[in-house]
């Protein structure tokens, strides 16, 4: 897991340093830095940003202004020379507050932080996402419709393929598709059912999810294309 990092200060030397410890950290991604808010803002406007380290003492517009003017806010750890700081900044939520010059030991810390709320976030998450109810071995298991691949005919059962295991369901795949999203998942064939979030490609004969071709009917074509937004 990597978190995608912004670094703004107006300060070219700070955002070196807190560059380098970015760009050595296995979990941090560093996808930009900016000099000034404004530069940030728009970035980030285009841009999904798990991890913000941001200056507060800036020109022309500071580091708290900058976060007001966020519609959607990535986590913050804030940057500054000044203690007096610290109480302001977790007004605004922050993950944590590191003071200059920034030390390693303290750097760790915030990023162990950041991730955990991360994962903590994500889980929250995936607990208000679609999901349903399946009877497994006798177990009664709660899957995430995101997470499933493929819905694959097996006899009296059908298999559910995830991205974390396998599982066999004893049910008709008419039945089972009746309790899927329209929107997110398509009959390709009478023995398939595909999440359509997970093809990466397909042609005439085969809808691809990583190396499994999965056939396709003739007539179900189509409806993949459709449901696709494939031009014809």
């Amino acid at each position: 897991m990597k978190l995608n990092c912004v670094i703004v200060d107006d300060s070219s030397i700070q955002r070196m340093i807190i560059g380098k410890l970015v760009s050595n950290h296995i979990n941090l991604n560093l996808v930009g830095e900016f000099s000034n808010a404004l530069e940030a803002k728009n970035f980030m406007s285009y841009n999904s940003i798990d991890l913000l380290f941001l200056d507060v003492e800036m020109p022309v517009v500071s580091g708290f202004d900058l976060l007001d003017g966020l519609k959607v806010k990535p986590q913050v750890i804030f940057i500054t020379s000044k203690p007096e700081y610290a109480l302001k900044a977790f007004d605004y939520d922050a993950t944590d507050y590191l003071q200059k010059p920034i030390n390693n030991v303290r750097f760790e810390a915030a990023i162990k932080r950041a991730i955990n709320m991360h994962i903590m976030m994500r889980e929250s998450q995936e607990e208000d996402g679609d999901h349903i109810f399946i009877k497994s071995k006798l177990k009664k298991l709660k899957i995430f419709t995101s997470k499933i691949k493929w819905i694959e005919a097996y006899g009296d059962y059908v298999k559910v393929v995830t991205e974390d295991e396998n599982h066999l369901v004893l049910s008709t795949m008419k039945s089972f598709e009746n309790d899927l999203s329209k929107e997110k998942f398509v009959r390709v064939h009478k023995s398939f059912i595909v999440n359509i979030d997970k093809v990466d490609k397909f042609n005439s004969k085969f809808a691809e999810i990583g190396a499994t071709k999965i056939p396709l009917s003739r007539n179900k074509k189509e409806d993949l294309k459709k449901a696709l937004e494939v031009p014809q």
